[in-house]
């Protein structure tokens, strides 16, 4: 799975173009540190507790393995413009108020199931939006990546779900562990054995 096909995957998977453009960037500037980000240790224990409610462990490791918290704030940090880090943080936010609505307790406080119908209900209203926003197309990063011309926001929700899938899916756990990785992809083999089922592949 390379960098195109990942992120095509992010897109069909949330319904919503990509947001963030970094994977263009050669090269890669240092990242941030997230204290000055704005991101607490609380913050990543928290993003962690939702990406491991996408992407829980099974018999395979799940997004808290991967740490995948911590990418999803530096990713907000280093490849968010001004109004995608304002909606994240907002999302962060909203997260915990409707777990409050719903349940009475913030989302740390709720219980597997719990925080399963909260997300499961925010990913249908995030689809739900996305479409009447037509907010449900495919394009590999912002137009000329330039922040003079923005593309309509997506759902809140929808960042969470792109940035987990990209954080878990582009860790050496996600890579190694659930997908079959390969450093360097040999020749193209067009009859390489299939059986349904077999892990995709990460290059």
């Amino acid at each position: 799975m390379d960098r195109r096909e990942l992120l095509k995957f992010i897109g069909a998977a949330t319904g919503a173009a990509f947001v963030g453009n970094a994977l263009a960037w050669t090269p890669v500037p240092s990242a941030t540190p997230l204290k000055a980000a704005g991101f607490s240790a609380e913050d990543l224990a928290y993003l962690n507790d939702i990406a491991d409610c996408i992407i829980p462990r099974t018999d395979t490791p799940g997004a808290k393995d991967a740490d995948v918290g911590r990418i999803m704030a530096i990713w907000v940090a280093d490849c968010y413009l001004p109004a995608e880090q304002a909606l994240f943080k907002q999302g962060m936010t909203q997260i915990n108020s409707e777990a409050q609505s719903r349940f009475g307790k913030p989302f740390l406080l709720l219980d597997n199931a719990q925080r399963h119908s909260l997300l499961s209900g925010l990913n249908e209203a995030a689809y739900q939006y996305n479409r009447e926003n037509q907010i449900d197309h495919w394009e590999l990063g912002r137009p000329g990546g330039r922040p003079d011309q923005p593309r309509p926001l997506p759902h809140y929700f929808t960042l969470f779900k792109q940035l987990t899938l990209l954080g878990f899916f582009t860790s050496e756990i996600g890579a190694t562990k659930v997908l079959r990785y390969v450093a360097v992809p040999g020749r193209y083999d067009g009859e390489f054995p299939y059986q349904k089922g077999d892990k995709a592949w990460a290059t």
